[in-house]
């Protein structure tokens, strides 16, 4: 670790860098080398005592490797971050008091072009939990051949116990801590799971004050009053939808009539469940963080939204049988998204789905183990490196809006994210078909071949 003190005249900044390569553990990883490697494996930084979803990311590396041929030799490259900083974040409470919340930026890999990941505020989030979603990210972005890197970030905090100033004081707070290695062409922040378009906005403000030139590129998914994209809100819960057209097309589902079940009524559930309500498909479960509900004749999405917006969840929602929050797995439906969080469908309920299709709008919903189950029981899954990407889409397309201060209207983008999104899942489901692997399996070759195929052409400097 290495305390470093950035000074620019007026303002010094103190910050601790994690070096991932000073903090490699001296025990070689039996699964990674031989006994007489001569380098040491496995990142010390992180606890071994627990399954985390940093460790889902690495199975999902083993199993696609032995497809990557003569870039395989690269592969090491994969399961170690470019960058993992971890800060201190200390603000003034509205009572005077001083709280203090631990704040991670990781960038996973930026070969193809510069970080590009959201930012969540979450009581539970972990360090191996920004690790794995920026490499999630470094995958996703490749997969779809956008130009960026993956990256993450996150602050531990629970944001519905803090006033609207005192969330504002911690996202302008972790800005500047980050800030030395965000920007532009750097490293890119966007929404995530307890952020939106105010939180940019803040991002984007802090970091301009600090380096004195207004910045619109150094975030996205703000505001379109300053340089957001038109779109970009619904983009991610749009790109669901597309690839959940596209893959029902593939097993001969009609989407009209469609059983829908979604776990998450956020930003991405919501969007999900009113464009496949305008296509005609019946939306019959919803969970979210109240609970779980449930209607055979469908339920009304619009009325639910604006339940949710009073109430703050979908509990009590009119009309509508409350399960168990375990049963939801139970509902029969043609297609599940889980749109929620990491680790949702394990070895433990995947036997109990009745879905035809899953569609992941969440980030490493689903293990290993719980995948092996799916494809023995033939459920079809769309993995969240090719399903969930309509999001980093449309940021890519306000990236290049921001840069060129030219604008394009909500029907071009739109389009451009539906063209983009099936050119992506055509591409991965002919690999899934050519080389008999899961779509899971195969966004990974698309992906990982054009990291490490970035990487070698690169070298190693010096």
């Amino acid at each position: 670790m290495q305390k470093s003190i950035f000074t620019d005249g007026n303002t010094t900044q103190s910050f601790l860098f994690v070096s991932v390569a000073s903090l490699m553990s001296r025990t070689p990883n039996p699964q990674h080398a031989s006994n007489d490697s001569p380098h040491p494996l496995g990142l010390s930084y992180l606890p071994r005592h627990e399954i985390s979803a940093w460790d889902i990311y690495l199975q999902q590396i083993e199993r696609v490797t032995p497809f990557l041929g003569n870039l395989s030799r690269w592969v090491e490259t994969l399961r170690r971050p470019k960058r993992v900083l971890t800060v201190d974040v200390p603000i003034h409470m509205d009572d005077g008091s001083i709280a203090h919340f631990e704040g991670f930026r990781v960038q996973h890999n930026t070969s193809r072009g510069p970080g590009k990941g959201g930012v969540r505020f979450h009581q539970d989030v972990t360090l191996p939990e920004v690790m794995a979603l920026s490499a999630w990210m470094s995958v996703k972005n490749a997969a779809l051949n956008l130009p960026f890197g993956g990256a993450k970030g996150g602050v531990r905090v629970d944001p519905r116990y803090l006033s609207e100033a005192e969330l504002e004081r911690v996202t302008r707070r972790y800005t500047s801590e980050i800030g030395v290695i965000i920007g532009p062409h750097k490293d890119i922040p966007a929404p995530d799971v307890n952020t939106n378009e105010r939180i940019m906005s803040w991002m984007m403000d802090t970091y301009s004050v600090n380096h004195g030139t207004t910045s619109t590129g150094v975030v996205t998914g703000k505001p379109v009053a300053l340089g957001g994209s038109l779109g970009r809100r619904e983009a991610t819960g749009r790109g669901v939808v597309v690839t959940a057209i596209e893959a029902a097309k593939k097993i001969a589902l009609p989407i009209e009539k469609a059983r829908i079940a979604i776990q998450g009524f956020g930003n991405v559930g919501s969007v999900a469940a009113t464009l496949l309500s305008k296509a005609q498909a019946t939306i019959l479960a919803i969970q979210d963080h109240t609970g779980s509900i449930y209607s055979p004749e469908g339920l009304d999405v619009k009325a639910l939204i604006d339940h949710v917006t009073n109430q703050g969840g979908v509990l009590g929602f009119e009309g509508a049988q409350v399960l168990d929050k375990d049963a939801f797995w139970d509902v029969p439906c043609d297609i599940l998204i889980p749109a929620a969080l990491e680790s949702q469908i394990t070895a433990n309920n995947a036997a109990r789905i009745q879905a035809r299709l899953i569609v992941e709008g969440a980030n490493g919903p689903t293990t290993p183990q719980a995948d092996d189950i799916l494809a023995d029981r033939h459920i079809l899954v769309v993995p969240d490196v090719i399903a969930n990407a309509g999001g980093v889409t449309v940021s890519y397309f306000e990236w290049v809006q921001d840069f060129s201060s030219f604008f394009w209207n909500e029907d071009k983008i739109n389009a451009r994210l539906t063209e983009a999104m099936q050119a992506a899942f055509a591409n991965v489901w002919q690999i899934a078909q050519d080389k008999q692997v899961s779509l899971r399996t195969a966004a990974f070759i698309v992906g990982c071949s054009r990291i490490l195929q970035a990487r070698s052409l690169r070298g190693l400097y010096p």
